[in-house]
């Protein structure tokens, strides 16, 4: 499964020049985490997140004893985190998913030649392995019916497990088979066997 299979686009993204409370108005509204920030290009320069948006904005209670306070920023610019990290479209969703644990964030631009083209979030990955076995097993026949016919396979799908039973013997379309069905988004595994239909 690539990024390209889930990720959210288009995707809504701010300038440096963008006011502060606008970026946090685009968060509230669409219910996102982060926004990715680009330049007149569009070509990614940072990503914008709830919590820089959060950092000294909240002034403390006029009755704490110590009420300094630093400003707080006026515009994206002022608050994002840049140089931000982008992935391709074409990235294996195992290594963004470690990449966004790995460095505790929430969502990953997908980039082409810079260009911002996507978002994954960690909700749109677990929104994946959230769908329907039904759902799984008929989008696996779908890519299959392509490969081999519509009445080559028989599907089954248990909690993203995807069992594959192929009307003939041959080593090559098992392999392949396997290869398609884990790229169907929510696939866990999957396996194909020779066998028939009993």
């Amino acid at each position: 499964m690539r990024a390209q299979d889930i990720m959210s686009r288009p995707v809504v993204t701010v300038t440096p020049e963008t006011p502060a409370k606008r970026a946090a108005e685009l968060l509230s509204s669409h219910g996102f985490t982060a926004l990715p920030v680009t330049d007149d290009d569009d070509l990614l320069v940072g990503i914008v997140t709830e919590a820089d948006l959060i950092g000294d904005r909240i002034p403390p209670d006029p009755r704490a004893r110590d009420r300094a306070h630093p400003p707080a920023g006026d515009t994206v610019g002022d608050v994002m985190t840049s140089p931000a990290t982008g992935m391709s479209p074409g990235c294996d969703v195992a290594e963004l998913s470690r990449a966004l644990l790995d460095s505790r964030i929430r969502a990953m631009p997908i980039v082409d030649g810079g260009r911002v083209v996507g978002i994954v979030t960690r909700g749109d990955i677990v929104r994946t392995f959230a769908r329907d076995d039904a759902e799984i097993a008929a989008d696996v026949r779908r890519h299959l019916s392509i490969y081999g016919g519509p009445d080559r396979w028989q599907v089954e799908c248990k909690d993203g497990v995807v069992r594959i039973l192929d009307e003939f013997d041959n080593a090559t379309d098992r392999h392949v088979a396997t290869v398609l069905a884990e790229a169907v988004p929510g696939v866990v595994s999957a396996e194909t066997l020779a066998g028939n239909r009993e």
